[in-house]
């Protein structure tokens, strides 16, 4: 008999759960979609900020379902680290984060530039830098700004796009990738 708990994960998801920390499958690139559209049993995103020096290591999905609790702290984690604000990151991003770390067959998590930023740090950000946006998926909470130490940028951006799901913007200068969850497009250099 299969017990479900109050918070609505099973037996079997839970030890796939912990399986993860221990096996990882390195799926080729062909296979993205598949990952976005549910394939598996669990999701898990990796990241740091270095301007907070916060970590963030957690399965987030299991067996087709968000773990609110984990998408709680994720939404605290990609905060606008000036402001302290925070709001919803949208799921969409998140599994494209958490697909493209797949496909680049790494443990090392991403570091965090940007996620969600408010409205006053974004029009701070448009006076200092062409490159941001007026109406920026960042301040409704579906991109982020990513890097990889042990990867380039061409390569995290190759894995993003694979993904089919939204923007990828490529700054090879500033040493960093945009993802997000809106139209399929993809920019830079």
């Amino acid at each position: 008999m299969n017990k479900t708990s109050t918070t609505g994960i099973t037996r079997r998801g839970l030890l796939a759960a912990f399986a993860a920390t221990a096996i990882t499958a390195a799926p080729t690139y062909s296979s993205a979609a598949g990952l976005l559209r549910g394939s598996g049993d669990i999701r898990r995103i990796r990241m740091y900020s270095g301007r907070t020096g916060e970590r963030i290591d957690m399965v987030y999905w299991i067996e087709g379902d968000y773990i609110k609790d984990a998408l709680k702290e994720i939404n605290h984690f990609m905060r606008d680290w000036r402001t302290d604000g925070s709001t919803r990151i949208d799921t969409r991003t998140i599994d494209i984060m958490a697909a493209a770390h797949n496909l680049l067959d790494v443990n090392e998590p991403y570091m965090l530039l940007s996620g969600y930023r408010s409205p006053e740090t974004n029009a701070m950000l448009r006076t200092r830098s062409r490159g941001v946006a007026r109406n920026s998926l960042h301040m409704r909470g579906q991109a982020a700004d990513l890097r990889l130490a042990s990867r380039s940028v061409s390569q995290v951006a190759k894995a993003a796009i694979a993904c089919r799901a939204g923007g990828v913007g490529k700054y090879s200068r500033s040493n960093f990738v945009h993802m997000d969850c809106g139209d399929v497009r993809s920019w830079g250099g």
